[in-house]
């Protein structure tokens, strides 16, 4: 069974490759906008959702996708739109823990699927020249909350508690749940 995932990112590819699911990708357009007073694992199951959903109308095939912020002290930090707002959210996670919230959602014929991750990540004091150095990379500017775990970000991270690739972006152990939901085999 061949299903799509719903997402340009590389990362989301290298994610579900990984675990032998044969894929195509169909990128969704939806807008990512949160809703007033919106709750994290409400927006980003609700945004999952609607890329599954956006996507498998065009093709017609299992279709899965995937949203992520991050969370610290009860702000959502999506992606940084210039590097001042990089630079303040860096700032923001300096030295404290906040949780990343990942939603997978899977929409088929049949049904709708949505399952939630949610990570605590701590990251260590950041200094001024660090975070000026980070953000000369690049790497913070289409990452939730400004960083990449599984790049150069990785220094900042102190602990982990929970999903690793829900940081990422895909939360491979609630993606392979609902993949075998359908009926799907994993190697």
């Amino acid at each position: 069974m061949k299903i799509v995932l719903a997402s340009a990112s590389p990362r989301r590819r290298e994610l579900l490759a990984q675990i032998g699911v044969p894929f195509e990708v169909y990128p969704a357009q939806v807008e990512e906008r949160l809703r007033e007073g919106e709750a994290p694992e409400d927006a980003v199951l609700r945004l999952a959702r609607e890329k599954a959903l956006s996507v498998y109308r065009r093709c017609r095939l299992p279709t899965l996708a995937a949203d992520t912020v991050v969370v610290v002290s009860g702000e959502i930090l999506g992606k940084p739109g210039d590097p001042e707002e990089a630079r303040r959210m860096l700032q923001k996670l300096s030295g404290r823990s906040h949780q990343v919230y990942s939603g997978v959602a899977l929409a088929t014929e049949e049904k709708s699927l949505a399952s939630l991750s949610v990570t605590e990540v701590t990251f260590k004091p950041l200094s001024g020249e660090e975070i000026e150095a980070y953000l000369r990379t690049g790497e913070p500017f289409d990452k939730a909350g400004a960083y990449a775990v599984q790049g150069r970000g990785a220094v900042f991270v102190q602990y982990l508690k929970g999903s690793y690739s829900g940081v990422v972006g895909l939360p491979l152990f609630e993606t392979a749940q609902l993949l075998r939901e359908i009926g799907l085999r994993l190697p």
